[in-house]
């Protein structure tokens, strides 16, 4: 509850959301309770690919690092186990150890991404592909969208898109159109990207890892899905482009006189060298090479390609290393290396401290022993429902998540422990409950208030907020009709 003074001297109050830090401490406040009212359980558990069964009694002390997948119908109760204050302040504790590795890999990516920010490459990227279709800049808008959505799919361009706005606003406005189609471009772009993740690490990385299944899982599609949104958001943005330059009584923002016109961005971001041409090969190569290392093509009964097995510590190494090698084709000095990377990783250090305490609701849960008893109350809901209808319920419920979980991170380290093994009971693979999931909260971020790239894009380009949303609803929801025939299609062909 905040409070301000009115002219006249009066108080008004007001609610503000808490941050995703406490909302997730008074979860695992409330999950401690329940351990004390729902009695403890447990299911015997198969060895992921082979006949081993750990009875119930034993599965708390397994610790073989194979994925256990729970037999249905084998719940029974155990004795209780429930957890005090203590407990509650120690939880996030404990999920910090338990999800060191992934908090880890989240600060190397912070520090590698700064290090290419700093190097200029990637503005001077989009500048350059902006002169050279100068003149044809409705040819520009599909590729745009495309480089914003494989941003957003790689790495959860989300954040960095600011920059892009000064140089992608003059020229659609000397292209004769509105600031919508720039909003479009970039907001529409990286919004289908992050939510069509491929190997994102912040989504896709991080829900398969608390799902316990490599990141490469699923990613067919996923691909699938991120085609077909990326020409959804070239043809939205495209036809809207179209009507703004042929009358501009069609733009959305007709009415609104900007006088100081973008007199406080830049056109040009240099010319692009050499060095920056290198710095992105390698940018975009680290991504090709996690893609390869972390899918399972053993697992898809392909033989003739090397499987690396890889995950979180081989995944830090390759960003790391790439890091270094991008400050050495810069000439980055020692200092400036250290400098920037470390900045780049303190601005991540929320994302890793968000997924310590998401973990802690599992720690509470899992010592609370009730998380196979909220199992086995969800086994009776989805008994009987199809695998299409029970994955897009799935998708749904994590819309509904999303509003109180904004963290994409976060959102993961809590769902994911409980819906990947209900995944197990409806008879459809875990990827596609990760796909529905980052499906889900990458759809809200598209067009909530909350999300902070999209409020600070529409504030630098002077576009109200009101206008953008009504500009995009129509997209917003074809996005999420696609969204749930893709997943039902793909429940189908399991």
């Amino acid at each position: 509850m905040t409070t301000t003074t009115n002219e006249a001297g009066k108080v008004k109050r007001s609610f503000k959301m808490p941050t995703v830090y406490t909302i997730l401490f008074i979860i695992i406040a409330l999950m401690a309770l329940l351990t004390w009212i729902m009695p403890a359980g447990k299911y015997d558990y198969m060895v992921n690919g082979t006949d081993q069964i750990i009875p119930a009694a034993e599965v708390l002390d397994y610790d073989g690092g194979e994925r256990l997948l729970p037999i249905p119908g084998s719940y029974q109760e155990l004795e209780s186990s429930p957890q005090g204050v203590i407990d509650v302040f120690m939880a996030p504790i404990k999920g910090f150890h338990k999800a060191v590795d992934v908090a880890l890999f989240v600060l190397v990516i912070g520090g590698f991404l700064a290090i290419t920010m700093r190097t200029g490459a990637m503005d001077s990227g989009v500048a350059a592909i902006v002169r050279k279709f100068r003149g044809r800049e409705q040819m520009m808008i599909p590729v745009l969208i495309t480089l914003f959505a494989l941003g957003g799919s790689t790495y959860g361009m989300a954040e960095e898109t600011v920059a892009f706005w000064a140089v992608i606003l003059p020229v659609m406005a000397i292209a004769g159109y509105d600031r919508m189609v720039a909003a479009g471009i970039i907001l529409l772009g990286s919004g289908v990207g992050v939510l069509a993740s491929t190997v994102n690490p912040f989504a896709t990385g991080i829900a398969s890892g608390f799902a316990g299944l490599p990141i490469g899982d699923g990613i067919v599609l996923r691909v699938i899905q991120l085609a077909i949104l990326i020409v959804l958001a070239s043809w939205y943005v495209m036809r809207y482009a179209s009507k703004v330059k042929a009358d501009k009584a069609n733009s959305v923002l007709a009415d609104i006189e900007f006088n100081d016109e973008f007199s406080h961005v830049k056109e040009d971001a240099g010319e692009f060298t050499t060095k920056q041409k290198w710095t992105m090969g390698i940018f975009f190569g680290a991504f090709i090479i996690m893609i390869y290392g972390v899918i399972p093509w053993a697992d898809m009964g392909i033989t003739a390609i090397p499987t690396l097995w890889w995950w979180f510590d081989e995944l830090s190494t390759l960003f790391l290393a790439s890091a270094i090698l991008i400050a050495v084709i810069n000439r980055m000095s020692e200092g400036d290396f250290i400098k920037t990377f470390l900045e780049g990783a303190k601005d991540l250090i929320g994302v890793a401290l968000v997924v310590a305490v998401a973990r802690g609701i599992y720690v509470v849960m899992e010592n609370g022993v009730i998380i196979d008893t909220i199992l086995n109350w969800a086994e009776g809901i989805v008994t009987g429902l199809s695998s299409g209808v029970f994955v897009v319920v799935t998708y749904f419920v994590h819309i509904v998540l999303s509003f109180f979980i904004p963290s994409t991170s976060g959102l993961a380290t809590v769902s994911m422990p409980l819906m990947a093994p209900l995944a197990d009971f409806s008879g459809i693979g875990r990827d596609l409950i990760i796909t529905a999931y980052q499906s889900a909260s990458g759809w809200i971020n598209i067009f909530a208030p909350t999300a902070g790239h999209l409020v600070a894009g529409l504030a630098l380009a002077k576009i109200p907020y009101e206008r953008f949303l009504k500009w995009v609803m129509p997209f917003v929801v074809m996005v999420l009709v696609v969204t749930v025939v893709l997943l039902f299609a793909g429940a189908a062909m399991m």
